[in-house]
C-alpha cells in the first residue's frame, strides 16, 4: 500500500551554479531586450496609439532581462564588477527618468507629440550608451 508522503528535490535554498552557457545566453537575450527596446522608442512617434505603454513595456523587459542576466553571475564575478553593476542599474534608474520627464512636459502644457518624440529620442541615446557599457561589463567578466 501507498501512503502519500512529502517528496523533497532540492532544498530551496540551493541554486545550481551558473554556467558559462547561461550567462551568454542571459547576455545575448539582455542584449535582445535592449534592441527591442530602442527599436520601440525609435518607433513609437509614428503610432497613434498605444505608443507610450508599448515603450515603457519593452523598458520593463530590459530590467527584468537585466535582473535575470545579474542572477547568472557567480559571487565571485558580481564582487568583482560590483561597481560596474551599480552604473548599470543607475543607468537603467536614470532612463527610467524619460519617462518621467515626459509626463511632466505634458503636464505642464508640452504638446504630447513634441514631448514623445523627445523622449523617444532620449531613450533610444541612453539606451545605446547603456548598451555599451554592458558590453564592457561583459567583457571584463569574460562573458
Amino acid at each position: 500500500m501507498l501512503a502519500p508522503c512529502e517528496l523533497r528535490g532540492q532544498p530551496p535554498w540551493f541554486t545550481p551554479p551558473p554556467t558559462p552557457a547561461a550567462q551568454r545566453n542571459a547576455l545575448n537575450f539582455l542584449r535582445g531586450q535592449v534592441d527591442w527596446f530602442r527599436t520601440a522608442a525609435q518607433n513609437a512617434p509614428r503610432f497613434g496609439t498605444g505608443r507610450y505603454g508599448m515603450v515603457w513595456g519593452r523598458f520593463l523587459n530590459v530590467r527584468e532581462a537585466y535582473r535575470a542576466f545579474q542572477r547568472t553571475l557567480t559571487p565571485l564575478q558580481l564582487r568583482t564588477v560590483a561597481n560596474e553593476l551599480a552604473e548599470l542599474e543607475a543607468g537603467l534608474d536614470i532612463i527610467q527618468e524619460g519617462f518621467i520627464d515626459y509626463q511632466q512636459d505634458v503636464g505642464s502644457g508640452r504638446l504630447a507629440n513634441a514631448a514623445f518624440r523627445s523622449m523617444s529620442q532620449a531613450l533610444d541615446q541612453a539606451a545605446s550608451v547603456w548598451q555599451q557599457e554592458l558590453d564592457r561589463v561583459a567583457g571584463q567578466l569574460g562573458i
